[in-house]
């Protein structure tokens, strides 16, 4: 029996009640259960009663009562007890248990999908890094956690858009291709230009590409010619680069949207105009404003200056418009803790628009990423200049340890990554830890097969009857809600913890449970149903590996 299951059976108790009249109450609230914090109350617990109690003007422990009495008739359910103030805690029997392997066996890479989220569209837009040099580390933890949210979403039902916003219209831009004539010109970069080795690279590639297709020497051309040859194909390169190194990291976009598209489109003037026909867009002093205090701003803000210039407000007024244009009901943008005084006015634009702030618009902030090495920190890339960059990352500990130590920890929290740790084969680290755990399931159903234990020999759940059969039983059931909680709230570390307490587990149940017989010992049910249930948890720990991006080796 899955949580699922057990909610359904006590809705339809609680529907049971009310047909009788023995609960009168305008409507019925849907039963949840979790697991309790003292599985010696139980396999799952649930506070319906309590839930109830005020508006069908009873006392919530008989209440409790009397759905008590109920689950305790219905097949599957070894004990009911109410504790406390109107809590039920409920215990399955061992048989009712165990159908939960056959239920994920049978349900394979499905298992912990649902349908919460079935007819949302969610554009959600992640990394965003500008073009102008490779990315830094926090940079590579938006491509983790971003490409993780975006798995979670799509396991819950949602259509997702993965979108970059590729920045290649303003003042960064010009730095940039600055930095590129100096290098190829042999003089220092500017001082507000971009360092690093990897400027030197893109300015020589430059070079040899325009020489190999037969164009102008940019360096016998005047100073603004010469830029904009740097500027054109020294970004292009930049950005290749990136999205090469992103690929790399098993992270893939729908869509790249380019900045400057919205300003030669006329998207921008087509976003005022909607604003202006709302009645929240005034001219002063020349310039053009849109009425942002009015929708909890602390100022109203700039769209166009007195000289006529768009300012940047105005190009993310556009893209948001367009992206709600293009079909998004939910515009999901990830930035970096820097960006945090930028929420006030984005919000203040969505509901400008008309639309619901915190639903049609969500601004996730992300904290910063520290890199350490013999608990001191790292030093800055010699090839990037003056930051840490993902390939820094990916070198020292390769992909799977980067990514999932940047999505096991909440993303507004600071995150400190020890490359010691996560280069060791111990249980400290805890990539490690998860999937040594999914490759000694593999191990051991390699080991059963040779000693004649299989599936198709039949399964009795009933045999799941020890209290480690029952712990492991109830951390596979909790995967679904976890998927479903780390979707809906936006938090993708939900199923990295999920995972070692998944580990955990398994370990503790390898070392009191048996799949295979000792020496000459024959096969019995026990050992087939053992191997439903390590197979059970090779196939959980293998779907939420896949939805951190993460691989599930079979042998370490």
């Amino acid at each position: 029996m899955t949580p699922k299951d057990l909610e359904e059976l006590i809705n339809a108790v609680l529907a049971d009640l009310q047909s009788q009249g023995t609960l009168e109450v305008p409507q019925l609230p849907a039963a949840t259960v979790e697991r309790p914090r003292n599985r010696e109350h139980g396999d799952w617990a649930t506070n319906v009663a309590m839930r109830l109690a005020k508006p069908a003007r009873k006392n919530p422990r008989e209440l409790a009562q009397l759905i008590a009495q109920k689950l305790r008739d219905s097949d599957g359910i070894a004990s009911v007890e109410v504790a406390g103030p109107g809590f039920i805690n409920i215990r399955l029997d061992a048989a009712s248990a165990g159908e939960l392997a056959r239920t994920i066996l049978q349900a394979g890479d499905k298992y912990g999908k649902s349908t919460a989220h079935s007819g949302v569209h969610v554009n959600l837009e992640y990394v965003s890094a500008n073009p102008t040099g490779p990315i830094h580390l926090g940079g590579a933890r938006w491509a983790a956690v971003g490409d993780t949210l975006a798995r979670l979403l799509e396991a819950s039902g949602a259509e997702v858009t993965r979108e970059y916003y590729f920045n290649d219209h303003g003042a960064q831009i010009d730095r940039f291709a600055r930095s590129l004539l100096m290098r190829a010109q042999h003089k220092p970069v500017p001082e507000d230009g971009y360092g690093g080795a990897y400027v030197d690279d893109i300015a020589n590639q430059v070079l040899a590409d325009v020489e190999a297709a037969g164009e102008a020497n940019p360096l016998e051309l005047d100073e603004a010619a010469a830029l904009e040859v740097f500027r054109a194909r020294g970004v292009a390169l930049m950005f290749d680069q990136i999205k090469d190194k992103l690929r790399e990291f098993r992270v893939e976009f729908d869509v790249f949207f380019h900045e400057e598209s919205l300003h030669q489109s006329g998207a921008v003037q087509e976003a005022v105009d909607r604003l202006r026909e709302r009645g929240v867009i005034y001219e002063s002093e020349g310039a053009t404003w849109l009425k942002t205090t009015d929708f909890g701003d602390d100022k109203d803000r700039v769209v166009f200056k007195s000289g006529g210039d768009a300012a940047y407000f105005a190009g993310d007024i556009a893209y948001y418009l367009d992206k709600r244009k293009r079909g998004a009901d939910e515009v999901v943008i990830m930035l970096g803790a820097d960006h945090h005084g930028y929420i006030g006015r984005m919000m203040a634009m969505c509901a400008a628009f008309g639309d619901e702030p915190g639903k049609n618009l969500q601004i996730l902030i992300g904290q910063m990423v520290n890199l350490l090495k013999g608990g001191q920190p790292v030093r800055m890339s010699k090839r990037a200049g003056n930051i840490v960059t993902l390939d820094d990352l990916v070198d020292a500990v390769g992909v799977d340890a980067a990514r999932y130590s940047l999505v096991r920890s909440s993303m507004d929290q600071n995150v400190d990554i020890d490359l010691d740790v996560l280069a060791s084969n111990t249980n400290d680290n805890p990539v490690y830890y998860v999937q040594y755990a999914h490759a000694r399931t593999a191990n051991v159903s390699r080991n059963a097969a040779a000693h004649g234990v299989k599936r198709d020999a039949g399964f009795d759940p009933a045999q799941l009857n020890t209290p480690a059969d029952a712990s492991l039983l109830g951390v596979l059931a909790q995967f679904p809600a976890t998927v479903a909680q780390a979707a809906q709230l936006r938090e993708p570390h939900r199923v990295a913890r999920y995972l070692e307490s998944l580990a955990a587990a398994y370990h503790a149940w390898y070392g009191q449970c048996r799949v295979s017989p000792r020496g000459t010992d024959p096969v019995d049910a026990g050992h087939v149903a053992r191997l439903w249930l390590n197979d059970a948890t090779t196939q959980v720990l293998a779907n939420g590996l896949t939805l951190l991006g993460v691989d599930a080796p079979t042998r370490m």
